[in-house]
């Protein structure tokens, strides 16, 4: 339980110029609670049989076709438990969760079910906070800020130092000025904040070896 998921943050940036059997870079997090694990991937479009068979991510076999073919169209989810939580990692750019809740109805919270998502959103910025604290109802914030509902999750973010100034709290060239000296810790100040809130701790050198399971899941 010693690697948290500040390792997450750190790696934000990092690319890879040949394929790995798991995922270090560019991580997307999805995280729920109140619900369950295999319930949770099948909602986001996991297919039964390959969620059955719990096959590691290095062992994932890819689907292969004409390109076009939208039985192509998937990305890789590695996916486990950590105290009360489910999460999936997902370094294709996005959080599959994120793209699809509010247009897919069985992406969407059912009531007593709490979603924390880290979209990294490299294609399509700001990269953000999404928080369903169980009551169906999305708050969102972009990194660097909180979701303006003073809830706990906030709270963590103020803690970790991952909410910088804004515009209206400061003179704009301060906060440029901020965010130029400090905006490269803040993925690590984001995911630090919601390791904490959660209790959330994942094994880094096991998604690195994809040694977790993983499942296919159809681009939204």
């Amino acid at each position: 339980m010693s690697d948290g998921i500040a390792w997450i943050g750190e790696h934000s940036t990092t690319g890879t110029s040949t394929p790995m059997p798991g995922m270090l870079g560019r991580i997307s997090l999805t995280c729920a609670r109140g619900v369950d694990a295999d319930e949770f991937l099948i909602a986001l479009g996991a297919d039964l049989d390959e969620l059955a068979a719990r096959t590691p991510c290095k062992d994932l076999v890819l689907p292969s076709g004409r390109p076009g073919d939208p039985s192509l169209d998937v990305n890789r989810a590695m996916y486990g438990t950590c105290r009360e939580w489910v999460y999936v990692l997902e370094d294709w750019g996005m959080s599959t969760w994120s793209t699809g809740f509010q247009s897919v109805p069985s992406m969407w919270p059912a009531p007593g079910e709490e979603i924390v998502c880290l979209t990294m959103n490299p294609w399509s910025p700001p990269r953000r906070i999404i928080h369903v604290p169980g009551d169906e109802r999305p708050r969102q914030a972009e990194f660097g800020t909180d979701t303006e509902e003073g809830s706990a999750l906030d709270a963590a973010l103020h803690a970790a130092g991952a909410v910088f100034p804004s515009v209206g709290e400061a003179e704009e060239a301060a906060v440029v000025a901020y965010y130029e000296e400090h905006g490269p810790r803040l993925p690590v100040a984001v995911f630090t904040a919601v390791g904490h809130y959660c209790g959330l701790s994942i094994d880094q050198e096991a998604v690195r070896a994809g040694e977790l399971p993983a499942v296919l899941i159809p681009m939204v």
